[in-house]
This record gives C-alpha cells, structure tokens and sequence, in this order.
C-alpha cells in the first residue's frame, strides 16, 4: 500500500488553502482517495443508540454552546443527496419567538421545558445553485468528467415546470424507457421534490439528536406543530418547510414518562 500526501489545493470558492492534506493509495494501478476508517467502540455506539429516548421533560440546566454548536456540526455530516444538503437548521434564541414557538407546538412539555428548540427545515429552492457550488468546491484538483457532467445535468432533472408540466413529461418518458431497463423514477413534481429533501433533513434530524445524547444531553423530535405558522414565524419561502422540530436539553428525573416499546423485529426485517 502506497499512501503519498498531496498538497493542500487552493479552494475555488474561497480561495483559501485547504488544511487537511489528501491521502492515495494504489488499487488496480491506479491511484484513489485513501481515508481510512477510525477504529470504533460499539459498545458505546450501542449505549448512546439505546440510551436516546424521546424525552417529554427537561431540567433549566443550559446547553453550553461549544455543545450546541458541536452537534449541529455533527448534523451537517449527514448523508444526503447528491451531497446537495436540502436542510436549514434554526436554533430559536429569541425569547419572544420562543414562546410563539412553544404555542405553535400545542405547548408540549418537551418545549415547553427545553434548553434550545430547534427547527429543522428541508429545502427545495437551491439545487441548481447547490449543483453548482458542489463543483466551485469539488475537493480534488481535477473534477472527473462523468461528475462535472451529473452536477449540470440535476437541476434539469429536478426541474418541475409550471404546474408540473415538465416534471410529467419527463415522468412519461422514463417510464417509456422503464419498459426495456431501469431509469430514475424521480424525483420530477414538486411533491416528490419535498419528499427528497425530507429523506435527507431526516437523516441530518437523526445525527442531532445521537450528537445531543453522546454530549450526555437529549431530545424530543417534535411533529406536532401548527406548519403555516411556524412557516410565518421564521419567514420560509413556500419551497422550505419544517420536518421536524427538535427539543433538547438535560433529561429530568422523570422526564421519560414510560418504557420503550418496539414491536418484534419478524414484523420488519425480511431476507429476500
């Protein structure tokens, strides 16, 4: 195994030199991207898993920022899309949208005590300049053909028309082409657009919430909301919407209000 270190490139977006250094190896005589797996405990993987549980109570103990700042850092690593990131994170500071907020949640114990309430809000409205600046940014000098020509290609394929009049032409075209060989089958309308950027914020929801329990703090993912006015509370555009609305601080004594049910595993996992 050869693993030469590149030297840092210099970001087309910024213009500043990138600190970590590339790292190849040699496979089948070529050389590829080399970043080797850290060495984990799942144990303690298993414990932070296990130990998240919707928490309906909190203590007044803060969060202290460095770790509200961590975790969201850790929920931006999540993998999404075409690495396009379709997610908006707004942490609530102001008091008076706070407690706007809390009513808008039917005014849930989880917000109504939490330490910081998250809104986590999924994004249709920057793919082509998402797109773009996935290849401003590409992180190696040179950009391969085939992902220069993918990047250019999305925004017209996510693209839906007016009133979806592209997005169903282009359905009825790959499901023509669906007959002879597998093609995409989405996304093409505006729903199925929402849908896929909920995937992903979903994803990103998750990573939040295992970051909070690592730090020894926890959460309560909260769908329970009036939409339209959490849409007017933080000014959404009609092409973002909330997906879930994350409350998290310390867990009080008894602020687990009873035992974790899940149904038998037989009901879900199946060996095709």
């Amino acid at each position: 195994m050869n693993a030469p270190e590149k030297a840092p490139r210099t970001s087309k977006a910024t213009g500043e030199k990138d600190t970590p250094q590339m790292k190849t190896i040699v496979v089948d005589g070529k050389e590829r991207y080399f970043e080797p797996a850290p060495a984990i405990k799942t144990e303690e993987f298993r414990k932070v898993v296990i130990s998240r549980r919707s928490v309906r109570k909190f203590t007044d103990k803060p969060i202290p920022e460095d770790v509200l700042n961590d975790c969201i850092d850790m929920a931006l690593l999540a993998p999404n899309s075409s690495g396009l990131q379709p997610w908006d994170f707004y942490v609530v500071k102001s008091e008076a949208k706070k407690k706007k907020l809390v009513k808008i949640c039917f005014s849930q114990m989880a917000a109504q005590t939490a330490a910081e309430l998250i809104v986590v809000v999924a994004r249709t409205d920057r793919i082509a300049e998402f797109s773009k600046r996935m290849l401003d940014e590409w992180p190696t000098p040179d950009i391969p053909t085939i992902v220069k020509r993918y990047y250019k290609l999305i925004p017209i394929h996510y693209a839906s028309g007016p009133l979806n009049t592209f997005a169903l032409a282009k359905k009825a075209a790959f499901a023509v082409g669906g007959l002879l060989y597998p093609v995409p089958r989405g996304p093409f309308t505006e729903s199925e657009l929402r849908l896929w950027a909920a995937k992903s914020t979903a994803l990103a929801c998750e990573n939040l919430m295992l970051a909070f329990r690592a730090h020894g703090f926890d959460t309560c993912a909260m769908e329970g909301f009036d939409e339209s006015r959490v849409n007017k509370l933080l000014n959404l555009t009609s092409e973002a919407f909330p997906v879930m609305i994350i409350a998290a601080g310390e867990r009080a004594p008894d602020g687990v209000f009873h035992p974790q049910v899940r149904f038998d595993r037989k009901l879900f996992v199946h060996e095709v």
